[in-house]
């Protein structure tokens, strides 16, 4: 997957999990806790979809990496690659 194509799988995600969430504005740059109304089960719930969706496996020790979307890509690019 590319950026862009990765960067879309996480919108679909997040649009799940916050469905009542206005992502349209979303700035990459930040942290999606301080965009949009996360808790810790939502943001387990990311990493379980990724894990459904694409087998990507996230170590608990790598979740700060998922903070952002910028951050969260970087991350996924090379798990994502061949997918």
């Amino acid at each position: 997957m590319t950026p862009a194509e990765i960067r879309d799988e996480i919108i679909d995600i997040l649009s799940d999990i916050a469905p009542d969430e206005d992502l349209s504005g979303l700035e990459d740059s930040k942290s999606f806790r301080d965009q949009i109304e996360l808790d810790s089960m939502d943001f387990l719930d990311i990493v379980m979809e990724l894990r459904k969706r694409h087998r990507v496996q996230i170590p608990e020790e790598d979740y700060g990496q998922l903070a952002s979307m910028d951050s969260t890509v970087t991350y996924l690019e090379p798990k994502m690659r061949d997918i």
